[in-house]
């Protein structure tokens, strides 16, 4: 189940990266917070170009403790993206078909779970206590 999970998650983030870099940068621009001081499409593209690396490594890695180890860089993305929904939110900007807040707010309850599955279907949390130990 780790393993299609993983498999399910590189090819989820490697959808994304081409969608960021393709045919829904505008609405992934909705994410770019406005008080970040970096263009909007330089970050679209940046992190578009990010979620291909890590869906690569999502798809390729498959022994401990790489595969842990990249469990946590994504789980490290997803937190670091999370700004950029809250702005999306906070600054009521519409995207992917989030019109209202309330669609914004239920958009951001997700990421959380995208941490949590990055972290179990890697096994992150064991195998970096196993590397510390």
């Amino acid at each position: 189940m780790r393993r299609l999970g993983q498999i399910l998650l590189g090819a989820f983030l490697l959808f994304t990266g081409v969608a960021h870099l393709t045919f829904a940068r505008v609405d992934f621009r909705a994410q770019v917070p406005s008080w970040l001081p970096i263009d909007a499409n330089v970050v679209v593209i940046a992190s578009g170009v990010v979620e291909l690396c890590l869906a690569v490594a999502l798809l390729a890695t498959w022994r401990q403790p790489a595969r842990g180890i990249v469990g946590a860089v994504v789980a490290a993305f997803f937190v670091a993206v999370l700004p950029g929904n809250i702005a999306q939110l906070t600054e009521h900007r519409d995207g992917f078909g989030l019109d209202t807040d309330t669609a914004r707010a239920i958009r951001l309850l997700f990421q959380p779970l995208l941490v949590v599955w990055a972290l179990v279907v890697t096994n992150a949390v064991a195998a970096l206590r196993r590397r510390r130990a």
